[in-house]
Order: structure tokens, then sequence, then C-alpha cells
């Protein structure tokens, strides 16, 4: 039986098993047939969670597509949205994502006042998301779309202090991210910083392609791993496996 709210049963999953794993569905790249397929082989890899969403969407029927997820499997199905039209009252959850990592206001907090009174009316869980994009060797669609300057990789301290002013703020989640396709997934150094600096539970995501790689990233201090575009071009349950037991079998220690 789950906890009472989506949060805590992430909060759970990532204590239990060192760190969460959590698969990224983009619905313009995994057709709404496909669904069922995908959703049973995340469940079997003992997936923590699934994030759903992309910088684009041109599927229409999102609430449709979010029903379907949710028909054919029990993980939680939380929002990743990157517009308005990526709310659906069939969310267990939604990441209310601020981009901390650039200055463009309407990423900030422009969006969000749109968003707001839609989120209350659908019923969803929203978990509040201080949003960090990291230099990650590409210009990425995450970055372009929502014009935000990406942190500079080599700067952790940079870094950790804007998780720490997101922190202050309230924010419950931190999340570092190259990007869909990252050429270079975030340094352990700057995830090291990042947890040795805050308590907050940080998401990382963004060009992670092997367990090797996934499981530094949690021996460096993530609570969560995210992997979208490599089980993409690779959905084989086998490798979800791999990848979900690297992060769960990974012990959490200082860099």
């Amino acid at each position: 039986m789950r906890p009472d709210t989506t949060y805590d049963y992430l909060q759970r999953a990532r204590h239990e098993k060192g760190a969460g794993f959590i698969v990224l569905i983009d619905p313009d790249r995994l057709a709404e047939e496909d669904l069922p397929r995908f959703a049973a082989y995340c469940a079997e890899a003992e997936v923590d969670a699934l994030f759903v969403g992309g910088s684009l969407l041109h599927a229409i029927a999102f609430d449709q597509y979010v029903q379907r997820l949710k028909a054919a499997c029990d993980l939680p199905v939380i929002g990743f949205p990157g517009s308005l039209s990526q709310l659906s009252g069939a969310l267990d959850a939604v990441l209310y994502l601020s981009v901390v990592s650039g200055r463009n206001p309407e990423y900030l907090f422009g969006q969000h006042v749109y968003a707001a009174p839609l989120i209350r009316r659908l019923g969803i869980e929203p978990i509040s998301t201080a949003y960090m994009l990291v230099e990650s060797g590409r210009a990425t669609t995450a970055q372009y779309m929502s014009h935000s300057m990406p942190l500079p990789r080599n700067k952790p301290d940079v870094a950790a202090a804007t998780a720490l002013a997101a922190e202050m703020m309230g924010m419950r989640l931190l999340f570092t991210d190259g990007g869909s396709g990252a050429e270079h997934p975030v340094p352990e150094e700057m995830i090291a910083a990042i947890t040795e600096t805050c308590a907050a539970p940080l998401v990382v995501g963004g060009g992670l392609k092997t367990p090797e790689e996934v499981a530094r990233k949690v021996r460096a201090g993530a609570s969560f791993i995210v992997v979208g575009n490599a089980i993409e071009k690779r959905p084989d349950p086998g490798y979800v496996t791999e990848l979900a037991a690297a992060a769960h079998l990974a012990v959490p220690k200082p860099f």
C-alpha cells in the first residue's frame, strides 16, 4: 500500500533501495499503442516511477495517453511538463518545475500562475521542483525552448549555490539535467557539491546510458536517476533491468 502522497512514495523508494530509478516517457517518441508492452517491462524491471512529458508535444490526446499508461501498470505516473498542454487529471503528481538555472521569468514563475488553478481543479499533486539545466556539450531542446543558459559543468560551486537558494525558497526536489540526448551527463563533482550543501533529494538525468554511469551518479549522491533517450533507442527489458539494478544497488556516499 502506498503512502498518502506520491512524494512520500518516492522518498520511501529511495530510502529503501539506495536510490530511485525513473523512466522518462516522451509521448512524441513512444506511440500510445506501445504503452502496455513498455509499461509491463518497466514494472518487471522494478522501475520506481514513470515521468511523462517532453519539451514539445505533437500528440494531441495527452489525457488519453496518460490514462492508457495508468491502465497498463501500477507504477506512479508523474507529469514532467514542457507546457500547459501536458497536464491531465489522470496523473498521480506533476513536477511543478521552476527553471532556476536560467533567468527567463516565464519559466521561473510566469507559466506557473496559469498552471496553478488548472492543477488545483484537476486534483493533481504538485511537487515543487527546482530544475537546473547543466551544460552537456551541445544545445538541447529544453535549453532552446526555455531560453535558459545552462549551468557551467565545471562550476560545481555555482550549481550548489543555485540549488541551496531553491531549497531555501521551499523547493522539495532538486533536478539537474543535461537535457534529452545530452552528450555529457551531469558531473559527479557537481552532484556531490549539491548533495553536500542541500538536504532536498536530488534527481539526476540526461545522457546516462550504462549501469556503470548510473551507479557513479548514485555514489556521488543522486537520490533519483532518470533515463529516457537511451531506453528509447534500446527498448530492451534486460537493459532497463540492469539500469534500475545499478541505481538500487549503489549505496550513496560522499564523492
